[in-house]
Protein backbone atom coordinates (compact mmCIF):
# COMPACT_ATOMS: atom_id res chain seq x y z
CA UNK A 1 0.00 0.00 0.00
CA UNK A 2 1.60 3.22 -0.66
CA UNK A 3 1.97 6.02 1.92
CA UNK A 4 0.57 9.13 1.97
CA UNK A 5 3.20 12.07 1.14
CA UNK A 6 3.80 14.22 3.86
CA UNK A 7 1.44 17.93 3.70
CA UNK A 8 3.97 20.31 2.40
CA UNK A 9 1.73 23.25 2.76
CA UNK A 10 2.02 24.30 -0.81
CA UNK A 11 -1.20 22.55 -1.69
CA UNK A 12 -4.44 21.68 -1.27
CA UNK A 13 -4.76 20.61 2.63
CA UNK A 14 -4.95 17.09 2.85
CA UNK A 15 -7.53 15.73 5.58
CA UNK A 16 -7.07 12.37 7.43
CA UNK A 17 -8.50 10.48 4.70
CA UNK A 18 -5.66 11.21 2.15
CA UNK A 19 -8.24 13.48 0.20
CA UNK A 20 -8.09 17.61 0.04
CA UNK A 21 -10.35 18.94 2.04
CA UNK A 22 -13.72 20.32 0.52
CA UNK A 23 -14.14 23.74 -0.15
CA UNK A 24 -17.45 23.59 1.47
CA UNK A 25 -20.34 26.87 0.67
CA UNK A 26 -21.69 28.45 3.70
CA UNK A 27 -24.23 26.20 5.07
CA UNK A 28 -27.42 26.90 3.43
CA UNK A 29 -30.93 27.69 4.79
CA UNK A 30 -33.40 25.21 5.27
CA UNK A 31 -35.34 24.82 1.74
CA UNK A 32 -39.07 26.25 3.24
CA UNK A 33 -40.51 24.39 0.56
CA UNK A 34 -39.60 20.90 2.07
CA UNK A 35 -42.26 20.10 4.44
CA UNK A 36 -41.09 16.82 5.55
CA UNK A 37 -37.87 15.48 7.60
CA UNK A 38 -35.05 13.91 6.05
CA UNK A 39 -34.65 10.52 8.00
CA UNK A 40 -31.28 9.17 8.15
CA UNK A 41 -30.18 5.89 9.99
CA UNK A 42 -26.37 5.66 11.90
CA UNK A 43 -25.73 2.08 11.55
CA UNK A 44 -23.30 -0.77 12.13
CA UNK A 45 -23.57 -3.76 13.45
CA UNK A 46 -20.28 -3.37 15.64
CA UNK A 47 -20.71 -2.28 18.98
CA UNK A 48 -18.66 0.53 20.06
CA UNK A 49 -18.04 2.42 16.93
CA UNK A 50 -19.52 5.43 17.79
CA UNK A 51 -22.87 5.50 16.59
CA UNK A 52 -23.98 6.76 19.46
CA UNK A 53 -21.64 9.77 20.53
CA UNK A 54 -22.01 10.47 16.29
CA UNK A 55 -25.74 10.52 16.94
CA UNK A 56 -25.92 13.05 19.42
CA UNK A 57 -23.57 15.15 18.27
CA UNK A 58 -24.11 15.40 14.65
CA UNK A 59 -27.75 16.58 15.47
CA UNK A 60 -26.56 19.15 18.31
CA UNK A 61 -24.51 20.08 14.95
CA UNK A 62 -27.32 20.30 12.77
CA UNK A 63 -29.06 22.46 15.41
CA UNK A 64 -26.42 25.07 15.42
CA UNK A 65 -27.18 25.32 11.60
CA UNK A 66 -30.48 26.08 11.90
CA UNK A 67 -32.00 22.33 11.69
CA UNK A 68 -35.21 21.00 14.13
CA UNK A 69 -33.53 17.71 14.70
CA UNK A 70 -35.27 14.73 16.17
CA UNK A 71 -33.33 11.59 17.30
CA UNK A 72 -34.40 8.55 17.63
CA UNK A 73 -33.15 6.15 20.44
CA UNK A 74 -33.82 2.54 18.67
CA UNK A 75 -31.37 0.78 20.87
CA UNK A 76 -32.31 -1.45 23.51
CA UNK A 77 -28.97 -0.43 25.94
CA UNK A 78 -30.55 3.22 26.01
CA UNK A 79 -26.93 4.51 25.77
CA UNK A 80 -28.21 7.84 23.52
CA UNK A 81 -30.94 8.70 26.08
CA UNK A 82 -28.14 8.02 28.81
CA UNK A 83 -25.95 10.60 26.93
CA UNK A 84 -28.23 13.32 26.98
CA UNK A 85 -28.68 12.96 30.72
CA UNK A 86 -32.16 11.40 30.61
CA UNK A 87 -32.54 8.28 32.76
CA UNK A 88 -34.95 6.04 30.41
CA UNK A 89 -35.96 3.50 32.96
CA UNK A 90 -37.75 6.18 34.82
CA UNK A 91 -40.01 7.40 31.50
CA UNK A 92 -43.51 5.60 31.27
CA UNK A 93 -43.36 6.22 27.67
CA UNK A 94 -40.62 5.27 24.87
CA UNK A 95 -40.41 4.18 21.66
CA UNK A 96 -41.15 0.69 22.12
CA UNK A 97 -44.30 1.79 23.80
CA UNK A 98 -45.22 3.70 20.41
CA UNK A 99 -44.20 0.31 18.08
CA UNK A 100 -46.53 -1.68 20.16
CA UNK A 101 -49.56 0.81 20.41
CA UNK A 102 -50.30 1.67 16.65
CA UNK A 103 -53.32 4.40 18.22
CA UNK A 104 -50.45 6.25 19.88
CA UNK A 105 -49.72 9.97 18.92
CA UNK A 106 -45.84 9.79 19.06
CA UNK A 107 -45.48 13.02 20.31
CA UNK A 108 -46.49 11.80 23.86
CA UNK A 109 -42.94 10.19 24.26
CA UNK A 110 -40.68 13.33 22.86
CA UNK A 111 -38.49 14.09 25.44
CA UNK A 112 -37.19 17.68 25.31
CA UNK A 113 -32.97 18.07 25.71
CA UNK A 114 -31.10 21.08 27.33
CA UNK A 115 -30.21 21.67 23.85
CA UNK A 116 -33.60 24.22 22.32
CA UNK A 117 -33.96 22.57 18.72
CA UNK A 118 -33.05 18.73 19.53
CA UNK A 119 -35.67 16.51 21.15
CA UNK A 120 -35.37 12.77 21.81
CA UNK A 121 -37.78 10.03 21.08
CA UNK A 122 -36.34 7.53 24.17
CA UNK A 123 -35.68 3.92 24.57
CA UNK A 124 -34.86 1.52 27.46
CA UNK A 125 -34.33 -2.28 27.22
CA UNK A 126 -38.42 -2.74 26.91
CA UNK A 127 -37.08 -2.15 23.55
CA UNK A 128 -35.67 -5.69 22.77
CA UNK A 129 -39.15 -7.30 23.45
CA UNK A 130 -39.79 -5.61 20.80
CA UNK A 131 -38.05 -7.78 17.91
CA UNK A 132 -39.48 -11.07 19.06
CA UNK A 133 -43.37 -9.23 19.36
CA UNK A 134 -42.92 -8.11 16.04
CA UNK A 135 -42.13 -10.81 13.76
CA UNK A 136 -45.67 -12.43 14.09
CA UNK A 137 -47.08 -8.78 13.10
CA UNK A 138 -47.92 -8.16 9.10
CA UNK A 139 -45.83 -5.36 7.66
CA UNK A 140 -43.17 -6.15 10.35
CA UNK A 141 -40.71 -3.92 8.74
CA UNK A 142 -42.30 -0.68 8.20
CA UNK A 143 -43.42 -0.69 11.63
CA UNK A 144 -41.13 2.34 12.69
CA UNK A 145 -42.04 3.94 9.11
CA UNK A 146 -45.70 4.69 11.20
CA UNK A 147 -44.14 5.47 14.11
CA UNK A 148 -42.07 8.78 13.00
CA UNK A 149 -44.40 9.34 9.73
CA UNK A 150 -46.34 11.89 11.94
CA UNK A 151 -43.30 13.45 13.30
CA UNK A 152 -41.58 14.46 9.81
CA UNK A 153 -43.67 17.49 9.60
CA UNK A 154 -42.30 18.80 12.96
CA UNK A 155 -38.27 18.49 12.17
CA UNK A 156 -36.33 19.27 9.42
CA UNK A 157 -34.00 15.94 10.20
CA UNK A 158 -34.45 12.78 12.57
CA UNK A 159 -31.58 10.76 12.88
CA UNK A 160 -32.24 7.08 14.02
CA UNK A 161 -29.04 5.30 16.46
CA UNK A 162 -29.37 1.89 15.58
CA UNK A 163 -28.82 -1.08 18.12
CA UNK A 164 -25.59 -2.96 17.27
CA UNK A 165 -26.90 -5.69 15.42
CA UNK A 166 -29.08 -6.61 11.62
CA UNK A 167 -31.67 -7.87 13.32
CA UNK A 168 -35.63 -6.79 12.70
CA UNK A 169 -34.63 -3.60 14.39
CA UNK A 170 -32.00 -2.46 12.28
CA UNK A 171 -34.32 -3.56 9.03
CA UNK A 172 -37.09 -1.31 10.77
CA UNK A 173 -35.19 1.52 10.73
CA UNK A 174 -34.01 1.28 7.60
CA UNK A 175 -36.85 1.19 6.10
CA UNK A 176 -37.66 4.04 7.40
CA UNK A 177 -35.13 6.06 6.31
CA UNK A 178 -33.71 8.17 3.66
CA UNK A 179 -30.27 7.56 4.03
CA UNK A 180 -28.20 6.27 5.90
CA UNK A 181 -24.63 6.63 7.65
CA UNK A 182 -21.87 4.57 8.84
CA UNK A 183 -19.62 5.09 11.63
CA UNK A 184 -16.99 2.94 11.18
CA UNK A 185 -13.58 2.83 14.09
CA UNK A 186 -10.46 2.76 11.85
CA UNK A 187 -9.67 -0.93 13.25
CA UNK A 188 -9.45 -3.66 10.90
CA UNK A 189 -11.99 -5.94 12.48
CA UNK A 190 -14.48 -3.25 12.33
CA UNK A 191 -13.22 -3.16 8.31
CA UNK A 192 -14.39 -6.55 7.80
CA UNK A 193 -18.05 -5.72 8.87
CA UNK A 194 -18.89 -3.12 6.41
CA UNK A 195 -19.62 -5.62 3.55
CA UNK A 196 -21.91 -7.49 5.79
CA UNK A 197 -23.80 -4.42 6.53
CA UNK A 198 -23.54 -3.11 3.37
CA UNK A 199 -25.18 -6.36 1.59
CA UNK A 200 -28.16 -5.44 4.13
CA UNK A 201 -28.40 -2.08 3.16
CA UNK A 202 -28.57 -3.49 -0.51
CA UNK A 203 -30.95 -5.77 0.20
CA UNK A 204 -33.28 -3.39 1.71
CA UNK A 205 -32.76 -0.75 -0.95
CA UNK A 206 -34.45 -3.66 -3.27
CA UNK A 207 -36.87 -5.20 -1.36
CA UNK A 208 -38.34 -2.94 1.13
CA UNK A 209 -37.00 0.93 0.61
CA UNK A 210 -36.23 2.14 -2.69
CA UNK A 211 -35.41 5.52 -1.74
CA UNK A 212 -32.70 4.22 0.69
CA UNK A 213 -29.31 6.15 -0.06
CA UNK A 214 -25.63 5.48 1.77
CA UNK A 215 -24.76 9.07 2.88
CA UNK A 216 -21.52 8.45 3.99
CA UNK A 217 -19.00 6.27 6.17
CA UNK A 218 -17.07 7.89 9.06
CA UNK A 219 -14.48 7.22 10.01
CA UNK A 220 -14.32 7.37 13.94
CA UNK A 221 -11.99 6.58 16.98
CA UNK A 222 -9.11 7.78 14.39
CA UNK A 223 -5.45 8.09 15.71
CA UNK A 224 -3.60 9.32 12.58
CA UNK A 225 0.11 8.77 14.46
CA UNK A 226 -0.65 5.24 14.38
CA UNK A 227 0.17 3.27 11.24
CA UNK A 228 -2.71 0.86 11.31
CA UNK A 229 -5.46 3.63 11.67
CA UNK A 230 -4.62 5.35 8.30
CA UNK A 231 -3.55 2.31 6.55
CA UNK A 232 -7.53 1.39 7.30
CA UNK A 233 -8.77 4.90 6.48
CA UNK A 234 -6.84 4.52 3.14
CA UNK A 235 -8.45 1.02 2.68
CA UNK A 236 -11.88 2.15 3.02
CA UNK A 237 -11.52 5.24 0.65
CA UNK A 238 -10.12 2.76 -1.46
CA UNK A 239 -12.91 0.70 -1.59
CA UNK A 240 -15.66 3.35 -1.42
CA UNK A 241 -14.09 6.75 -2.80
CA UNK A 242 -16.18 9.52 -2.26
CA UNK A 243 -18.16 7.78 -0.16
CA UNK A 244 -16.36 8.55 2.25
CA UNK A 245 -16.67 11.49 4.74
CA UNK A 246 -13.87 13.86 4.53
CA UNK A 247 -13.73 14.37 7.94
CA UNK A 248 -12.76 11.66 10.40
CA UNK A 249 -13.46 11.51 14.05
CA UNK A 250 -10.29 11.73 16.52
CA UNK A 251 -10.35 10.22 19.81
CA UNK A 252 -10.15 12.13 22.58
CA UNK A 253 -11.06 12.19 26.48
CA UNK A 254 -13.85 14.24 26.43
CA UNK A 255 -16.58 12.28 24.81
CA UNK A 256 -16.57 10.22 28.31
CA UNK A 257 -16.83 13.45 29.76
CA UNK A 258 -19.67 14.31 27.61
CA UNK A 259 -21.72 11.60 28.66
CA UNK A 260 -21.24 12.06 32.08
CA UNK A 261 -22.38 15.75 31.51
CA UNK A 262 -25.15 14.65 30.09
CA UNK A 263 -24.18 17.03 26.87
CA UNK A 264 -23.02 17.51 23.45
CA UNK A 265 -19.32 17.77 22.57
CA UNK A 266 -20.35 21.01 20.78
CA UNK A 267 -21.71 22.48 23.80
CA UNK A 268 -19.32 20.79 26.78
CA UNK A 269 -16.46 21.87 24.73
CA UNK A 270 -17.16 24.13 22.14
CA UNK A 271 -14.01 24.78 20.81
CA UNK A 272 -12.45 21.06 21.36
CA UNK A 273 -11.15 19.81 17.88
CA UNK A 274 -14.19 17.16 18.46
CA UNK A 275 -16.71 19.53 17.87
CA UNK A 276 -15.06 21.40 14.83
CA UNK A 277 -14.74 17.97 13.48
CA UNK A 278 -18.59 16.89 14.11
CA UNK A 279 -19.51 20.33 12.58
CA UNK A 280 -17.48 19.67 9.44
CA UNK A 281 -19.69 16.49 9.53
CA UNK A 282 -22.52 18.07 9.74
CA UNK A 283 -21.66 20.87 6.90
CA UNK A 284 -20.63 17.52 4.76
CA UNK A 285 -24.44 15.97 5.66
CA UNK A 286 -26.48 19.15 4.01
CA UNK A 287 -24.03 18.96 1.10
CA UNK A 288 -24.85 15.47 0.81
CA UNK A 289 -28.40 15.61 1.66
CA UNK A 290 -29.91 18.65 -0.09
CA UNK A 291 -33.47 17.98 1.07
CA UNK A 292 -32.21 18.51 4.59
Amino acid sequence: MARRAPDSGTGPKLGPTGRPLPDLPAPRPRDPAQTEAVVISLCNQKGGVGKTTTTINLGASLVELGRRVLLVDFDPQGSLSVGLGINPHTLDLTIYNLLMGPKMDPRDAIVNTPMLGLDLLPANIDLSAAEVQLVSEVAREHTLTRVIGPLKADYDVILIDCAPSLGLLTVNALTASDGVIIPLEAEFFALRGVAMLTDTINKVQERLNPKLQLVGILGTMYDGRTLHNREVLERVVEAFGDKVFHVAIRRTVKFPETTVAGEPITTYASDSAAALQYRQLAREVLERCPAA
